[in-house]
């Protein structure tokens, strides 16, 4: 495929179909203030890419699945770009990002432009096409994707480098330059925005093979030419600014990291001058260290800081912040859809002015909106009082513009009122609380909720009960999702066929996976969760406290979205969410069958939380209203249930003096969910896509019988915990292959793997799944891949038999 991943067209050349874009699909949400022609001191750190009806992710799917062409991809992806950039125009913003639009992500952008691309992808120079770029994402039929982590602890994902001393860089993407070009050509300048160079190599690993102890850091040299290329273009095209992100500066960094960033701007102030430069940090406070190097980096014109998460970095401003500079302060939450309080952000903006000066301060969002849903004009099911209370990405475009025009001496005093109404609404709403569910979580913090049976003891009862063999197989609870599978869902909610139509439809898509996986001899069944929309989604319907949206897709990763629930109030279970399927599902065979849940933690991280009571608190209510489920599950027959907590690491604060509180907390929350079962009733539960190995003790600490986590995808990292000598005396799936990946892996390939797990890990705890749910996958790559690694556990299983 020539076509490039950089969509290296200008505007003449791709233009915007208008029967796929109405001219109102991308409006600006009310209410607007009214318009002024000089555009105040404004900006946008990043905005989401996936369109307000997912416009970029069907056409991605359509580009993979070979139904549609490169050119038309690029063809939705221009409109994507010219509307946003229109849109931030209109609303008066000054500084409006480009190169914050991806076909994947941005670090993987980044991976392009800099040329390192793994050799295993086969890629022989020049410019990138999308044969390479998505090989590396999604891997291909015949070598696997590189490894995909959460982007610092949000729900997005990225695509982590894989360098070592060998990698040869090379301008290899022009993208940045290109959508720069591209929004130029029609009339708006931007803010080119790149991922910074130490945070880039910070983000990334050591590749197979090289040295776990290589610095990526000592790559720096390596890099920084190619970025001075992209400078230089950007320059020559007309930039007179430049975004370097480096989130990476709100870690806990030591003293060689800090100092590369010094070398690296140091190294790149004669390429950036005559530039402006905004260097921007966001989701978490600066240590005093980093924001001493911050602002001494040479050649910086701009310091953007998120003033949402990182409320003492203002302490710090307080206290030493260099003349002459700008302050870009991300007052406007750019991780929650709770509308902005005006009133108190131009108050800490006014605070601000007085020290930074009143032509050096700009109001900008805390991190990209890409964190957030896209416009609300879209909500047209949403009842008024909620919806008064939220403000998502295209609002905060608007809430940004009114602020920065407040400050200026413009204030819109009809905005603000309006702000201010619905801000004491929310406030005083009966509907945000419910006293019995406050005392309930009240009365759990004090209190240690533990089985009271050891792990050893409860699987010694459980396999009694379950009989299983060694090396038992199972999946992680998702099967394939199929388009008449979502259109039966899509028709009921729509109430276009009855409740006994969809009962009889979504038993009978039960029926098949049930059959399916006694047909592939697989040992703990599940009934592969047809009547769910999403793993969080279906639970947060059921529960009270919780709203929902249309169309508030916010990007997991690629083009997969979701679209977080919103928690507005106090949470309780009116009644139960699972026990009919799950009970239906176990009548249908003799084999054990997998009750299904989310866990506390990972509704919790997933969804948009209330924001005016501490995020344990409402971890806790939701941690009843699943106890409640696990207790019913169990009355019902069902003798294993898992409760996955998938996101459990994802949401550790990213500085390690608040890892301890975090932990404490979200542990205890999972254990309230099961202390009350009996020891014959297995407790699963899943986590996937995350560094685990920093919160092993936690992990073994939830005291779940068996954990099954992602493994295969991350290279295998998972098992140097336990070669380094940590003990897990319960149950143990490492993930034997990718399920984010279309490729299907042999009988040796997952036997090996197995092998590689036996030799640090006990025959007797070992569990033998794929790395993840299988929802997103087609029964054609399924069952070949099922049927492989339950070959596999078998024929481990003989080898053992026979070396006894």
């Amino acid at each position: 495929n020539s076509s490039t991943a950089s969509a290296r067209a200008t505007s003449s050349s791709v233009s915007l179909s208008s029967s796929l874009y109405p001219s109102n699909s991308f409006s600006v949400l009310s209410p607007v203030p009214p318009p002024f022609s000089t555009k105040m001191a404004s900006h946008i750190v990043g905005y989401p890419r996936m369109g307000p009806k997912r416009e970029l992710k069907f056409a991605l799917e359509s580009f993979w699945d070979k139904k549609s062409s490169a050119e038309d991809l690029q063809n939705v992806a221009a409109g994507l770009r010219s509307s946003i950039w229109k849109q931030m125009a209109d609303a008066g913003i000054k500084y409006i990002p480009s190169n914050t639009f991806s076909y994947y992500d941005q670090v993987l952008d980044t991976t392009a432009m800099l040329g390192a691309v793994p050799p295993r992808y086969g890629w022989n120079g020049g410019e990138i096409g999308f044969d390479t770029y998505f090989s590396m994402a999604r891997g291909n039929a015949s070598v696997p994707a590189m490894e995909m982590t959460k982007w610092f602890d949000t729900n997005y994902h990225f695509i982590v480098p894989e360098l070592g001393p060998d990698v040869r860089f090379s301008y290899a993407s022009h993208k940045a330059v290109d959508e720069y070009k591209e929004a130029k050509a029609l009339g708006v300048n931007t803010v080119p925005v790149l991922v910074g160079p130490v945070s880039y190599l910070l983000l990334s690993k050591p590749a197979k093979g090289v040295e776990k102890t290589f610095s990526l850091l000592s790559l720096l040299p390596k890099i920084l030419p190619i970025y001075k290329e992209v400078i230089s273009e950007l320059k020559a095209a007309g930039a007179s600014w430049i975004q370097f992100d480096e989130p990476t500066l709100v870690l806990d960094l030591d003293a060689h990291q800090l100092q590369a960033f010094t070398a690296a701007y140091a190294d790149l102030e004669s390429t950036l001058s005559g530039l402006n430069v905004l260097i921007e940090t966001y989701f978490a406070d600066l240590t005093s260290g980093a924001y001493k190097t911050l602002i001494e980096l040479k050649g910086v014109t701009a310091y953007g800081l998120d003033l949402v998460r990182g409320t003492k970095t203002i302490d710090l401003i307080k206290t030493n912040f260099p003349k002459g500079k700008f302050l870009f302060a991300g007052v406007v939450d750019g991780r929650n859809i709770w509308a902005n309080d005006l009133s108190s952000s131009l108050g800490t903006l006014q605070e601000l002015e007085a020290i930074v000066g009143k032509d050096n301060l700009v109001v900008s969002t805390s991190c990209s909106l890409l964190h957030t849903a896209v416009d609300l004009v879209n909500e047209t099911k949403l009842d008024d009082e909620i919806k008064s209370w939220l403000a998502f990405a295209a609002q905060k475009v608007v809430e940004v513009n009114a602020l920065a025009k407040a400050l200026a001496g413009q204030k819109d005093e009809a905005f603000f009122a309006s702000n201010a109404t619905a801000q004491a609404s929310r406030k005083s709403s009966p509907r945000v609380t419910n006293e019995a569910v406050q005392k309930a979580a009240a009365a759990l913090k004090g209190s240690d909720h533990r089985r009271a049976t050891n792990v050893s003891a409860r699987l010694d009862a459980q396999q009694k009960k379950l009989n299983l063999p060694i090396l038992p197989t199972t999946t992680i609870g998702s099967f394939p999702q199929t388009l008449e599978l979502r259109r039966v869902r899509r028709e009921f909610k729509a109430n276009k066929i009855s409740e006994d139509d969809y009962v009889k439809a979504i038993k009978e898509e039960i029926k098949k996976v049930v059959d399916l996986q006694e047909e592939l001899d697989i040992d703990v069944l599940v009934h592969g969760e047809p009547e769910r929309n999403d793993m969080v989604e279906y639970f947060g319907e059921q529960l009270s406290g919780i709203a929902f949206t249309v169309n508030g897709w916010v990007q997991s990763y690629g083009s997969r979205c979701v679209k977080p629930p919103i928690i507005y109030g106090d949470v309780s279970r009116p009644k139960p969410m699972t026990v009919f399927w799950s009970s239906t599902a176990q009548s249908m065979t003799s084999r054990p069958m997998k009750g299904m849940l989310t866990g506390p933690v990972t509704i919790l991280n997933w969804s948009f939380v209330r924001n005016d009571q501490p995020r344990f608190e409402t971890c806790y209510q939701i941690a009843l209203a699943i106890k409640d489920e696990v207790e019913d599950l169990e009355k019902a027959g069902i003798n294993v249930i898992q409760i996955d907590e998938a996101a459990l690491r994802e949401g550790l604060p990213l500085r390690k003096s608040e890892h301890a509180f975090y932990l404490k907390w979200a542990v205890h929350s999972f254990r309230i969910t099961n202390c009350g079962v009996k020891d014959t009733t297995q407790i699963h539960t899943h986590m996937c896509y995350s560094n685990f190995n920093d919160i092993i003790h936690s992990i073994i600490d939830m005291d779940a019988d068996v954990i099954t986590i992602e493994n295969s995808r991350s290279d295998e990292k998972l098992l140097s915990v336990f070669r380094e000598g940590v003990k897990y005396g319960a149950g143990i799936g490492p993930g034997v292959y990718d399920i984010h990946s279309p490729r299907i892996p042999s009988t040796e390939e997952i036997a090996d793997r197995i092998n590689k797990m036996l030799a640090v890990l006990e025959t007797n705890i070992l569990w033998v799944n794929p790395d993840c749910g299988l929802k997103t996958r087609k029964y054609a790559e399924v069952k070949p891949a099922l049927n492989n690694m339950v070959a596999a556990a078998k024929l481990l299983r003989t080898q053992l038999a026979s070396a006894k």
